[in-house]
């Protein structure tokens, strides 16, 4: 089974759900760090679900605050995801929040 260690970037710029991730084929992934930037000087939320295989979602932060020029960690355990699921993020406003995560892809 082979390792790699990535990271995945997201300037949110609207306010529709946007994909951060997606597991492919044969693959599992292990976030072990999701980084929320604030960097317009306004405080703003974001939303994070995870969908799996079945298309059902779930909310992994529903309206999570993030304050004016502040960075958040949103994990303080690793998450698994599993092969097909996808991870999105949903800023309140746009042009406010980045996203930076850092996982090992395993498979």
């Amino acid at each position: 089974m082979s390792t790699f260690l990535k990271n995945v970037k997201l300037d949110l710029t609207s306010t529709g759900a946007t994909t951060l991730y997606t597991t492919p084929a044969a693959k599992t992934a292990v976030f072990k760090s999701i980084l929320v930037s604030e960097d317009s000087g306004s405080a703003d939320t974001i939303t994070v679900t995870i969908t799996d295989a079945s298309a059902a979602v779930f909310s992994l932060f529903k309206v999570k605050a993030v304050a004016a020029n502040t960075t958040v960690e949103l994990l303080s355990q690793p998450l698994v995801v599993e092969t097909s699921e996808i991870l999105k993020f949903t800023a309140a406003t746009a042009n406010r929040l980045h996203v930076v995560a850092s996982y090992m892809e395993l498979g």
